[in-house]
């Protein structure tokens, strides 16, 4: 199953007073690991960049002055997604940036049901501490040292590591690798069971003695004899 991690960085809080997104970031992910594939857009958002956001992404309103408009980068983006499920931590914040975008080039928006919130699953895995990206990525012993501001790739890779461990993920994939091929455990090899009756032979004497028949057509050079018993 094909599914997307997904975040954004803005010029605010609330995309209804104007706010826009100035940065994309998406991770592919196939089967609950990621692929390597990704989406990365900076985006010039019309407008300034106050000084609270900029604190926050230190993405400057001249940095992003020469960077593509969204209506640039939208069908491309919409491609990489596609129909798949977007995993998304606090999905509504970033949803609603996408869809008052999406809205201006009157674009289709996100559907809910497409939402995978990983702030809701970590609420409910994690119930009464703090679950921010960097609490989940200290509770699950990933690295996000380069994490010294928010930035939408950084944040989406770091969010596919959470993800993978929040639904149990990893845990399940090391317990598959570890199963041995013959599954002998400590006191050695699994008994195996035994029918209380043996199947009854499918090849007949007829059977044996036609197949007589066609290898001796064969000579004695064919390759089939070297398999035969005494040999």
């Amino acid at each position: 199953m094909r599914e997307i991690v997904l975040d954004t960085e803005t010029t605010g809080l609330d995309p209804l007073r104007g706010d826009r997104l100035v940065e994309i970031g998406c991770v592919e992910i196939y089967n609950r690991m990621p692929t390597g594939q990704t989406f990365h857009r900076y985006i010039n958002p019309e407008r300034d960049v106050p000084a609270e956001a900029f604190a926050v992404h230190g993405l400057s309103s001249e940095f992003l002055a020469d960077k593509p408009l969204f209506a640039q980068v939208v069908d491309e983006f919409l491609e990489f997604i596609g129909d798949d499920p977007l995993v998304i931590h606090n999905a509504s914040f970033d949803a609603g940036f996408l869809n008052a975008e999406l809205a201006r080039l009157s674009r289709g928006a996100i559907p809910r049901e497409r939402l995978v919130d990983t702030l809701l699953l970590a609420r409910r895995k994690h119930p009464g501490v703090s679950n921010r990206l960097d609490d989940l990525c200290s509770r699950y012993a990933i690295d996000n040292s380069r994490r010294t501001k928010h930035g939408a790739l950084l944040d989406a890779e770091l969010l596919a590591e959470v993800y993978i461990d929040l639904i149990g993920a990893r845990q399940s994939q090391l317990i598959l690798a570890e199963v041995p091929s013959d599954r002998g455990g400590a006191g050695g090899d699994t008994p195996r069971r035994q029918r209380p009756t043996p199947l009854a032979p499918r090849v007949t004497e007829s059977d044996r003695e036609a197949h007589a028949a066609f290898t001796a057509t064969m000579g004695d050079k064919a390759i089939w004899n070297e398999y035969r018993p005494g040999a």
